[in-house]
């Protein structure tokens, strides 16, 4: 038996590790992922019921139950021949050369599947977030990041050459000549592309991506391709700067993107066309076109058919599912409870830095007035994106509403850029079993999904309330003083608003909670302490937000508290998917998300007695506290 004071994590969840099992279909099975096979469920119900009894008065629900039924009917999903794949691919074969690509790039961009070797984006201007900003980047990598191409990676050689063999066979459905070359002189170009690609440390540190550049500079850099003209091309109107957030690929886009590379670009484009087609179409190209993903992760089923049908409805219609969800299942009681715990956790937060000791006045107070300025949205939105009303089910097959879809929502992607920023726009749908801080609009989510046991119930004390949903509320305030959205004032804007002598005081704080994570060893490799040091400040910030919250409840029980912590953090995986996840995400792995942030506060030595023989304690000096 695990002792709490030897590990918290392995001991608050032995039953759950000893009897959970990962789902056939995913990668791992933890607290979040029981809540979202619970929701499948349910939504697969209601969405099949809908379809018998058709909503008559909301049109995008009703739109969206058109596209679940053609999704769900598999019989004309198998009749249907590959015409309108092949029109798509034939877009790209009919391209000779590099020139005939420069002089097509714009209708591919809007009215084409085909990829284009870089991206462009429309977000809020880090600098002036109630405009938006044109940014550029390249177009990604087959593998999850930098660091399985390094040759010492022990499964760079088996993935990509199972990426070429699967693509290969895709290509092979559509009738594609050559399959199997232009299948690995898709994975020649991406080699080309990984050492102007940012690394997952870079992007984890996404404020110092920003890199501002003149049209008139960014034009005359790059050579190869015309982008004064593209550029009026997408968004109508004058561009005065692009925000470049990948700096290696901008400088050494000539070199790439070229007319002597343009034959591995183009098998890029083919082989991409033809892997995105494949969720569209038959049974056996669907289980087809996902096997590299579940190789990826050691998945050992593909998705039922019943589960991509509601896949499929949400990558169209996420926000409207989510309005439904939140609707039906998020009670108004429930609503009015979280609200009240946001307001503590932000009253707690704001005397937290009213007391703070190594913060000038000068700067706790600007803190102070940004927590004021923070908007929460809690259970789902008060209205849809107007974009929804756009999407129309038509006449043909699955994959041409896809494609017709894209285009719409391309489309809509440029023409924003001549908007005002809508800052209550939610960026995460209301069954989604999540939560964010958005620093550019100053703003805390918390969808309906996540806002239920264990992170949430009306039928669980407050102590474990606090511990669960309270710690996750405070988590997401937290982002807003992380090494990230600390450089961001209360109106969203990057701007520097700190004293000089506090952001250094700040930047050693940082430097000690990298320090407390890096290189500690897990089950599927070290943990990398840049990488996770926003996610870890958030959660130090959060444990430390919810438990002084929870100590001014007359129900206060510091074991409970405690063990709600460790419990939402429950997880199982397999070790491919944590090898990954070690290697891009920005967030600990559970178990160190669970076991650290305890040790850093008195509370939790009182509460279990840890002595300092206990394998959980951390002598005093090693304790770290930022917020």
């Amino acid at each position: 038996m695990v002792r709490i004071q030897d590990d918290l994590f392995a001991a608050v969840n032995e039953e759950w590790l000893t009897k959970a099992e990962i789902p056939a279909d995913k990668p791992r099975i933890s607290a979040f992922d029981e809540l979202v096979l619970e929701n499948e469920k349910n939504l697969s119900a209601d969405l099949t019921e809908l379809s018998a009894n058709l909503p008559k008065d909301n049109a995008e629900l009703l739109e969206a139950i058109k596209f679940y039924n053609k999704a769900g009917d598999w019989e004309s999903r198998e009749k249907a021949d590959f015409t309108a794949v092949k029109a798509e691919l034939a877009k790209v074969q009919k391209l000779t050369n590099f020139q005939e690509f420069k002089d097509k790039l714009t209708d591919l961009i809007f009215h084409s599947q085909a990829p284009v070797p870089f991206s462009f984006s429309v977000e809020p201007d880090m600098k002036d977030a109630i405009h938006y900003g044109l940014s550029f980047t390249g177009p990604g990598l087959i593998l999850p990041d930098t660091t399985y191409y390094a040759d010492e990676h022990p499964r760079k050689t088996e993935l990509l050459d199972f990426w070429a063999k699967n693509s290969a066979e895709i290509l092979e459905h559509f009738d594609v000549e050559n399959a199997q070359k232009i299948a690995a002189d898709a994975v020649k170009f991406d080699l080309l592309l990984v050492s102007s690609a940012n690394t997952s440390e870079e992007w984890a540190k996404y404020v110092e991506l920003y890199n501002p550049v003149s049209t008139k500079t960014f034009v005359s850099k790059i050579s190869t391709i015309d982008f004064q003209a593209l550029l009026k091309d997408l968004v109508q109107t004058k561009v005065e700067k692009v925000i470049v957030f990948e700096n290696r690929f901008y400088d050494n886009f000539n070199t790439l993107i070229n007319e002597e590379n343009w034959p591995l670009i183009k098998a890029w484009m083919l082989t991409k066309t033809a892997r995105r087609a494949s969720s569209f179409l038959n049974e056996e190209l669907r289980i087809l076109g996902g096997a590299y993903a579940r190789f990826l992760s050691n998945v050992q089923e593909a998705r039922s058919q019943d589960k991509h049908q509601l896949d499929i409805t949400e990558a169209y219609f996420s926000q409207v599912v989510g309005l439904f969800y939140g609707k039906k299942y998020f009670g108004e009681a429930a609503k009015a409870d979280v609200k009240r715990m946001v307001a503590a956790m932000i009253n707690v937060y704001q005397e937290r830095l009213r007391t703070n000791t190594w913060l000038s006045q000068e700067t706790a107070t600007k803190a102070i007035e940004k927590l004021d300025a923070i908007t929460a949205f809690i259970g789902f939105p008060d209205k849809l994106p107007e974009i929804y009303s756009r999407l129309k089910v038509g006449e043909g097959t699955l994959y041409e509403d896809a494609v017709n879809f894209d285009e719409i929502l391309t489309a809509r992607v440029y023409e924003k850029f001549s908007e005002d920023v809508d800052k209550t726009i939610w960026h995460m749908p209301a069954h989604m079993v999540n939560a964010y801080y958005s620093p550019d609009s100053n703003t805390i989510v918390f969808p309906a999904a996540i806002l239920q046991a264990p992170f949430y119930s009306l039928e669980q004390s407050s102590s474990q309330n606090y511990g669960g949903i309270g710690a996750v509320i405070a988590h997401e305030i937290s982002h807003a003083f992380d090494n990230n959205g600390a450089q961001f004032d209360k109106y969203g804007n990057l701007n520097k608003w700190w004293l000089d002598k506090d952001y250094e005081a700040f930047e050693k704080k940082q430097e000690e909670m990298i320090a407390r994570f890096e290189g500690i060893e897990t089950e599927a490799g070290a943990a990398n302490g840049k990488l996770i040091v926003s996610e870890n400040i958030a959660d130090q910030g959060g444990i430390t937000a919810a438990l002084t919250a929870a100590k001014q409840e007359k129900d206060l029980d510091l074991k409970a508290f405690f063990s709600q912590w460790a419990t939402i953090w429950r997880m199982k995986a397999s070790t491919e998917f944590q090898q990954m996840l070690l290697s891009m995400d920005v967030h600990a792995p559970a178990k160190l998300r669970a076991n650290i942030p305890p040790t850093n506060l008195e509370e939790f030595y009182e509460a279990f007695d840890i002595k300092t023989t206990d394998k959980m304690y951390q002598a005093p000096e090693k304790r770290v506290e930022i917020w």
